[in-house]
């Protein structure tokens, strides 16, 4: 998780900071590094028979996207390309916007039926439906 600080806005020297670099409000700051660190946004739900993952994955495309699931360890992956048209005589003056490829892993209390599991891709928001395998009952074994 970032680093986030709670500052007082009006003080003088952070104020005078903000007017050179042409923000007037600034309500938090990230210490450390420059930017934080970009993270897959996820919920995940479970139910008897399955897992549902939601994960916002804004301006990345269909195609870009790579799901793998081994046992009960998934992992997202993806990449999102700069396209840009920058326009004769024109310059960035300022850009948040990320580019370049992100992943996230994570681990299920049980191991998933890879070939029942199902993936939506809609409006920047991927669904994943992760069926739960069959427990195997445990059998007793006799001792010779």
């Amino acid at each position: 998780m970032a680093n986030i600080a709670r500052r007082d806005p009006f003080a003088v020297d952070d104020l005078f900071d903000d007017l050179m670099k042409g923000f007037f409000v600034r309500p938090m700051r990230y210490t450390g590094a420059e930017a934080p660190a970009v993270q897959i946004k996820m919920d995940v739900k479970e139910d008897d028979k399955a897992y549902t993952v939601h994960a916002e994955m804004p301006g990345v495309k269909k195609e870009d996207i790579h799901v793998s699931v081994e046992g009960g360890m998934v992992t997202i992956a993806a990449e999102v390309k700069r396209e840009s048209e920058q326009k004769e005589g024109e310059k960035v003056i300022h850009s948040e916007r990320y580019y370049g490829k992100v992943s996230r892993g994570f681990s299920l209390g049980q191991d998933v039926d890879e070939a029942n599991a199902k993936a939506r891709f809609d409006n920047g928001v991927l669904e994943l439906v992760l069926p739960k395998r069959a427990v195997s009952a445990s059998r007793r074994l006799a001792i010779e």
